[in-house]
């Protein structure tokens, strides 16, 4: 339950670890040569879902802590050629990075894999990474229901092949570039906007040179990698929801520490500064190749813009939380360009405005994205957000401002990238 009781915020948190840069060490790093060191590594329920994948894959992988602490992680490389046979299905739970990634890393194996995830894995599309693969002379075989998991991976020798991607996607291109690392000749993915650039980065650093021009990305494999130390900078993703609470509840100042503010990724915070947010950033400085800095946030009055274009793909999972702040914000906002919300972990077109509608606000979806008209006062109820972990979240953030409680159903499906979230944001809560 959420109670609307919150006089202001204030305070310091360091948000868990980029869930997607945690995701991509374990992977490179498993295939690296050397021990790869994470620090600051998310245990959540996602990543913990990777780590288990290539364990079964013969590779060690030693931490300690419990979910939802952030520990040092030891990743002992096996190098390219040295991934196991599981000789059992590798299961990804709810995780679409993991299952779409390590996709394009079982493609030039030699061995046959089946992949597989819970209910809403099954239900995400495949085709989008089973094309590019086959192009490249993988055979992934999906079969599920509408060319959706579990999927079948037979290993198979690839080639280097130039990909126009459909859709500025990193889980697609990711694929490709990480099957390219063993194909015959250079892979090129070229995108219709830049999406988040975690891959390329990372490449970089374990030593496997990738060139970027514009939308386009070029790898020319060098079949060897090394491992070395990686700090996982904060989730931007994580920071959203206490960034949109700090800008929402009146008197409110809240200081983010050691966010990751790539720029591939930084588009929630240029439409919340075009908004009118008032966010300041300290300290910024570079770690492992990804731009770092502390975020102050105050209190804000907000207005409606209009969200679209090549911007989507640098916000695409801060959507919801954007769509929770519209309904605060004076005037209309207009989200657009975001067809692929249908197809994340729940539809959150959808179920974002069939939340928001139950607590009064003035919402409509469209085909590709929501018009939020602004300024309508929210009341408690009982929300569902249909298992999918920043719907969870954003309308938690929600609640600190509704006339009444709200309670969630199976609000801890934040477990799967933010086991501490409801923690941290009573921590802030300043009642007095």
């Amino acid at each position: 339950m959420i109670q609307p009781h919150a006089k202001k915020l204030a305070g310091e948190i360091a948000v868990p670890g980029d869930k997607s840069i945690s995701h991509r060490a374990i992977m490179l790093g498993s295939i690296a040569t050397g021990t790869t060191e994470i620090r600051n590594f998310l245990l959540s329920a996602d990543c913990l879902s990777t780590i288990d994948c290539f364990k079964k894959m013969g590779v060690e992988i030693v931490g300690r802590g419990e979910v939802g602490k952030n520990e040092r992680i030891l990743v002992r490389g096996r190098g390219m050629r040295s991934l196991k046979d599981p000789h059992e299905p590798l299961y990804v739970g709810n995780s679409g990075t993991t299952m779409r990634l390590m996709t394009g890393m079982l493609a030039p194996q030699r061995f046959t894999t089946k992949v597989d995830g819970d209910a809403s894995i099954r239900k995400r599309p495949m085709n989008r990474i089973i094309e590019p693969l086959s192009l490249m002379g993988g055979s992934v075989q999906a079969i599920g229901r509408g060319g959706c998991a579990p999927l079948m991976v037979h290993g198979n020798p690839l080639v280097g092949i130039h990909y126009e991607s459909p859709i500025a996607s990193a889980q697609v291109k990711s694929c490709v570039l990480l099957a390219g690392l063993y194909a015959d000749g250079e892979t090129v993915v070229t995108e219709p906007a830049l999406s988040r650039n975690h891959t390329e980065l990372m490449l970089r650093y374990f030593g496997q040179p990738v060139t970027t021009s514009g939308t386009t990305i070029t790898l020319r494999p060098e079949y060897h990698l090394t491992g070395g130390e990686i700090v996982v900078p904060g989730d931007i993703s994580s920071a959203a929801y206490f960034i949109a609470a700090g800008l929402l509840v009146r008197g409110s100042e809240v200081i983010l520490k050691n966010v990751g503010v790539n720029p591939t990724r930084d588009g929630f915070l240029r439409i919340c500064e075009e908004m009118g947010a008032k966010i300041k950033r300290e300290n910024e400085r570079t770690s492992g190749g990804e731009p770092v800095a502390d975020l102050i946030v105050k209190s804000s009055s907000l207005h409606g813009v209009t969200i679209g274009g090549e911007i989507i793909p640098t916000l695409i999972d801060e959507l919801p939380i954007l769509a929770v702040m519209a309904c605060f914000a004076s005037g209309t906002t207009v989200i657009k360009d975001a067809a692929e919300l249908k197809v994340k972990e729940s539809n959150r077109i959808d179920v974002m405005t069939e939340n928001l509608r139950k607590m009064g606000a003035d919402v409509e979806a469209t085909d590709d994205g929501m018009i939020i008209h602004g300024g309508k006062p929210l009341r408690g109820c009982t929300v569902n957000p249909h298992m999918d972990h920043r719907i969870a979240m954003s309308c938690a953030v929600a609640g600190l401002l509704t006339n009444g409680d709200l309670d969630i159903d199976n609000a801890d499906c934040a477990q799967i990238s933010y086991p501490k979230f409801y923690e941290d944001l009573k921590s802030l809560i300043v009642d007095e």
